[in-house]
């Protein structure tokens, strides 16, 4: 399956002043599978090294952080020759190895011709331990991310036609038919199965809904053990508590986090190291409040004050209990549901396009879904579940802040109107993530 990520792999391997590349991002999410596929269509080998429970492999790096040494010895261990220019050497799981992570700042000072990606699960979690020596400034930072609804559609024949059409198309003006009823199936079903690339290629090959929900529910499994292995004795019960109360928190008409709700009697600083943990794993996106939309907004976000959303659309389904069913017939449970998935889903596509979302609050309590900034200008972005698009908090910002551009994101088509100064795109969700390629 083609991942975008391929892009920014290519624009690194020629980059004259290469450093070494870490690719952080949940479990599951596809990143052996990327930096492997890269490998073997851009270079002559791929010396691929994996720590995990590999005590023969670790040991290379526990004398010293002589790169020539260690180049040597990976190798013998490899039975290959490793070549700047020609071998993309993959260290795989690389949080097995806090020394490993270490000898990278030596690669890049000492053998910068060579190419190096680490990689690993819960490596966004290994860095921020203060025992690990992690080679600030040394190596160049890359998060991926479950499959985007457009790479979804990539993996589908059809839907790589639909892409294909919609490549040169004005997007400005309203879709027919042929685009919108395909696009809008094909949006439910990526709420059904969502973008873990197992489940996606489960899809693909046998369209076989209960496969999908069995390797989504093995991933939620896996999850849940990364917590006893990984995080700190005293937070692995909180851990569970929280994780377990996301699609709760979500489904709420005010699905602001409350650490409450959690467990009865929980307050912050019980719980705000474990829900850290979390964010930094990647399992969960976090959505400050902003009062005061200003820039930048980093500035003026109220980190008290938030909402939680999952990685995926599809684990927060399956998190949820939700049948495949429910989703596909749209069936009056789905209701309850909808408006959290379509906010879930919204903020992952937002976060795969680099950005970093906020929301926005007014003190009279006028509530704008997100907040982006983008080449130091706000645009605000509403977000509706329905064809229903009159949105009285996204009015009531752009006349008190007058942004040149926002979004209002929704079941109907393409439109464009202005609401004083503010230019408003209306999309259908399903081209929420060509947002930041319009004019």
């Amino acid at each position: 399956m083609e991942r975008k990520i391929l892009k920014n792999f290519i624009e690194w391997m020629s980059e004259p002043g290469r450093k070494p590349l870490v690719v952080t991002g949940v479990r599951q999410c596809g990143k052996t599978y990327a930096i492997k596929d890269f490998g073997n269509r851009f270079f002559e080998n791929l010396a691929y090294f994996n720590f995990e429970g590999n005590t023969a492999l670790q040991s290379i790096f526990e004398y010293d952080f002589d790169v020539t040494r260690i180049v040597m010895e990976l190798e013998r261990y490899s039975k290959q020759k490793i070549t700047d220019g020609k071998t993309l050497v993959f260290f795989d799981e690389i949080q097995a190895c806090p020394k490993a992570i270490t000898s990278l700042k030596y690669f890049c000072e000492d053998r910068s011709g060579l190419h190096v990606i680490a990689a690993g699960s819960l490596l966004g979690v290994v860095i921020r331990k203060s025992e690990i020596s992690f080679p600030v400034g040394k190596v160049e930072r890359l998060q991926m991310f479950p499959m985007s609804f457009e790479e979804f559609l990539m993996a589908i024949d059809d839907g790589r036609s639909l892409l294909e059409g919609l490549s040169n198309y004005d997007l400005r003006r309203a879709l027919p038919e042929m685009y919108t009823i395909p696009l809008q199936n094909y949006l439910k079903l990526y709420y059904v199965v969502g973008g873990m690339p197992a489940a996606v290629a489960s899809f693909v090959q046998e369209n076989d809904f209960e496969k999908v929900d069995q390797i989504l529910k093995n991933i939620l499994l896996d999850y849940g053990d990364d917590f006893s292995k990984h995080a700190p004795p005293s937070d692995i019960p909180k851990l569970g508590l929280i994780w377990d109360s996301v699609p709760k928190q979500l489904a709420k008409d005010n699905n602001k986090f409350m650490f409450s709700h959690v467990k009865a009697g929980k307050r912050a600083a019980d719980l705000e190291d474990a829900l850290q943990w979390l964010f930094n794993a990647g399992l969960l996106h976090k959505l400050e409040c902003v009062t005061n939309a200003e820039l930048p907004l980093s500035n003026n976000a109220n980190g008290t004050v938030f909402k939680v959303y999952m990685s995926d659309v599809g684990l927060l389904r399956v998190k949820s209990g939700i049948d495949a069913s429910t989703i596909l017939e749209e069936t009056p449970l789905y209701a309850t549901f909808k408006g959290a998935f379509t906010e879930n889903f919204v903020m992952n596509e937002l976060v795969k396009q680099g950005l970093h979302p906020y929301f926005w609050r007014s003190e009279n309590k006028a509530e704008l879904d997100f907040l982006i900034e983008i080449k130091n200008e706000l645009m605000p972005i509403e977000v509706k579940a329905e064809e229903h698009t009159k949105a009285k908090s996204y009015g009531v910002f752009c006349k008190r802040f007058s942004p040149k551009k926002g979004f209002v994101l929704s079941q109907k088509n393409i439109a464009v109107t202005n609401d004083g100064q503010t230019e408003t795109l209306h999309l259908p969700l399903y081209l929420c993530g060509k947002m930041l390629r319009l004019p």
